[in-house]
């Protein structure tokens, strides 16, 4: 037990008796009671409080992040099959709103491409069947008996020419798939486009004297570009122009300088396209009405690889079609103008 206490000399009045030591103590038991008591407190408080403000910590986080959980469980319910859904933004704090926002244009553009991608395998798959279907049914027949020389012949001469479709389709597939990933490199070099346009008009000249059409060009105007690259971009207009347009028609070649760079527009006569073809007309395979639908030997890829062309050279490639007249315009930044 531990006690306080002070101590005092107190003379007494005995003649020469020395003074006396008076002692006064006090136990210090009830103080340190007091003290036990306190520090037990103390600490039980201290405790609870950071027991208290941990759970209030991980309450206000579970509740911060809970619109976290809520986009990561819409997003985890996103599947190829169902990327037509999107996040509520509006559901969601200030902070988050952006990042959802951000979220559903980033699924709007997947499911564009996915569309696209659909869309492209179904054609794919489509074109490549008849040709091969036309192959393997006609060697068979040729197959199934003995032929003259001359059958044998005119069967390879059939099948050379779906061969010759296939390759050409195949080819046009790997330019547009070197253009997706840019890999197209134009070699480039300074280009008269009158002279290439007048070139490719005399060239289709004879196709368009059968059907009666007068060709004609307007304007010129020279960039710096990839000379064969610019002339398949401009046959391909020129080809499709005759080939929508009906007999005794026009087909219009301009070309005009800007302060922003240089345009060629091939104009043609013939039916009007509907409105909502004009989007998908640079899509591969897309066929619009019967009217537009491709004929011939094409592969149906001519304006989806005019448009890579025109991507390449830092361009654009547009369609307008109104009142029986039809336009396509390349557009030609100020960077490859002479």
């Amino acid at each position: 037990m531990s006690y306080r206490g002070i101590s005092a000399d107190i003379q007494t009045s005995i003649a020469d008796a020395p003074p006396i030591i008076a002692v006064v103590a006090t136990s210090l038991r009830m103080h340190e009671h007091f003290m036990e008591s306190f520090r037990t407190t103390l600490w039980t408080v201290m405790g609870l409080a950071a027991l208290l403000t941990g759970f209030l910590g991980w309450l206000a986080a579970w509740r911060g992040l809970a619109p976290l959980q809520d986009i990561r469980r819409s997003a985890a319910a996103i599947t190829a099959d169902r990327l037509n859904q999107r996040l509520a933004a509006n559901d969601f704090p200030l902070e988050l709103a952006e990042v959802a926002e951000t979220l559903n244009a980033m699924l709007a553009r997947l499911e564009s491409s996915f569309r696209r991608l659909s869309d492209f395998s179904s054609d794919l798959a489509h074109e490549l069947r008849t040709p091969v279907s036309n192959l393997l049914t006609q060697t068979q027949v040729t197959l199934s008996k003995a032929r003259t020389l001359s059958k044998y012949q005119d069967v390879l001469a059939s099948n050379s020419e779906e061969l010759e479709r296939l390759s050409r389709m195949i080819a046009d597939m790997l330019f547009l798939a070197k253009s997706d990933n840019d890999l197209i490199a134009p070699n480039r070099k300074e280009v008269d486009l009158a002279v290439e346009v007048q070139a490719l008009l005399e060239f289709y000249s004879i196709l368009a004297e059968e059907k009666d059409i007068e060709l004609s060009l307007e304007g010129g105007g020279g960039i710096v570009g990839d000379p064969l690259m610019l002339r398949r971009a401009i046959s391909n207009l020129l080809s499709n122009a005759i080939r929508h347009t009906p007999e005794r028609g026009k087909v219009v070649v301009r070309i005009g300088q800007r302060m922003d760079g240089v345009t060629l527009s091939v104009e043609n006569t013939g039916p009007t396209i509907p409105s909502e073809q004009l989007t998908r007309l640079f899509d591969r395979f897309y066929r619009g009405d019967a009217a537009r639908q491709r004929t011939g030997d094409g592969t149906g890829l001519g304006l989806a690889i005019t448009q890579s062309i025109m991507h390449a050279h830092g361009g654009n490639a547009t369609v307008v079609s109104v009142n029986g007249l039809t336009r396509f315009d390349l557009t030609f930044s100020s960077h490859t103008k002479l």
